[in-house]
């Protein structure tokens, strides 16, 4: 299905040819016969046409790629209830699996996921960035604790059968239209009833705060 931007591009291409082609062809009919002043002011006419579609064509497609790097993916919404002393459960919901519940401990929370980029061509054609979502974990606010307290870390990722992720990562190189292909993460305070809702960038993840309880939390962060 052609975009809607596709279909304005077709359209002025359309419309330029349309004014454009017969001008010139009654451009080249004056000048077989010798009427020069008439022949060119019609030449000159149409590739005026031309160029002005040309233009707006280029104006369009330079609109549409940046639409696209600045386009973000909804890729999960992230919950959390305090337990007790640096201990919470996080709820994580997915765009395209059920509610998955897990118990942190940390000052933090951690998502993880690889990422592949595309180049200016596969961003005009309206690619998506594509990425997996890959760890949750919790994150302790200072090195002591992150180094002795109690760590915990799960997968998010679903076992994959053939592991399309490795096959890009090993022969990315060949895909003419991919850029990159790396990890990212993004980390915020955990705080009790705070929501926070996670998009996938062309810059990789992106996590905002979702209700007052996130915001205060984040607010309050060093």
């Amino acid at each position: 299905m052609i975009s809607p931007l596709g279909l304005i591009l077709v359209a002025i291409v359309l419309i330029a040819l349309a004014v454009a082609v017969p001008m010139e062809i009654a451009a080249f009919r004056r000048l077989r016969r010798v009427q020069l002043v008439r022949g060119t002011m019609f030449f000159l006419s149409g590739g005026l046409v031309l160029l002005l579609a040309a233009g707006a064509v280029l104006v369009a497609i330079n609109l549409h790629t940046y639409v696209r790097l600045t386009h973000e993916q909804d890729a999960a919404r992230v919950s959390m209830r305090q337990l007790g002393e640096r201990h919470y459960t996080v709820r994580v919901q997915t765009k395209d699996a059920s509610a998955r519940h897990y118990e942190l401990r940390g000052d933090e929370w951690q998502i993880d996921a690889r990422v592949l980029k595309w180049r200016g061509l596969g961003n005009l054609l309206g690619f998506d960035t594509v990425y997996r979502l890959e760890r949750l974990s919790g994150r302790y606010g200072d090195i002591t604790s992150e180094r002795s307290a109690p760590r915990t870390v799960f997968s998010l990722a679903e076992e994959p059968g053939i592991d399309l992720w490795t096959l890009l990562r090993r022969h990315h190189t060949y895909v003419p239209l991919a850029d990159a292909l790396y990890g990212s993460a993004a980390y915020v305070p955990m705080a009790e009833g705070a929501e926070y809702p996670v998009s996938v960038s062309q810059s990789g993840l992106v996590v905002r705060p979702g209700n007052d309880a996130a915001r205060k939390a984040l607010g309050g962060w060093k």
